[in-house]
């Protein structure tokens, strides 16, 4: 018998990435906005900044309508919608740039309040799929020359969130806004643990 064994058998994660994908920086964010400003990619621009304002998980950000963040004529300030992940609603802001882009979108599409916020283009009933949205996300990190393999779209979810934490230090506000259950996954989500006991190590003198 002249089976031949591997014995040492590729790896699973053998040349992938693995762990918690990078926020993007805030010089970064504005990279990308430029960009699409200057191509006119309208949906795009709205759904890039809704992305950072709302930290929303992709299957809920996709599932907006525009009744979910518009009143009457007028984009809110803030909206609330149920998390598809935990059932438990989660709020959120809509900054200017945000509610600008959404405008503008909204116009460009013709969107009633009980369309989708981001239909898909081949089934409109339908939005956007997750994959067509990673496949944004790569192609606009890439046009400022960051590696697509880096980022992903749990980066934009992660954005706000770690500026606001690295400037109020606040672990429970950032699970009430980014929808955890449990602090642990917002400590895990951050990824900022260990800097943080160093922090703390560091300003204790003995």
């Amino acid at each position: 018998m002249n089976a031949h064994i591997n014995h040492n058998p590729r790896a699973w994660n053998q040349g992938k990435l693995i762990g918690q994908k990078p926020p993007l920086k805030r010089r970064q964010v504005w990279g990308i906005r430029i960009r699409l400003q200057i191509a006119q990619k309208a949906r795009d621009l709205a759904l890039f900044n809704l992305a950072l304002d709302s930290k929303l998980r992709g299957c809920d950000l996709l599932a907006l309508r525009l009744g979910d963040v518009q009143n009457g004529q007028e984009v809110r300030r803030r909206a609330k919608v149920i998390q598809k992940k935990t059932g438990k609603p989660v709020q959120f802001e809509i900054s200017q740039p945000t509610r600008e882009a959404i405008r503008d979108w909204r116009d460009k599409a013709n969107l009633e309040l009980r369309d989708l916020l981001f239909p898909s283009r081949v089934t409109p009933a339908k939005p956007i799929s997750g994959r067509q949205y990673s496949r944004l996300v790569d192609c606009w990190v890439s046009s400022i020359g960051l590696p697509a393999s880096s980022y992903g779209t749990h980066s934009l979810r992660r954005t706000k969130a770690s500026l606001i934490y690295k400037k109020s230090g606040n672990l429970r506000a950032i699970q009430l806004l980014l929808g955890h259950t449990k602090i642990d996954s917002t400590v895990r989500d951050l990824g900022v643990e260990v800097d943080d006991a160093l922090r703390l190590a560091e300003s204790v003198d003995l």
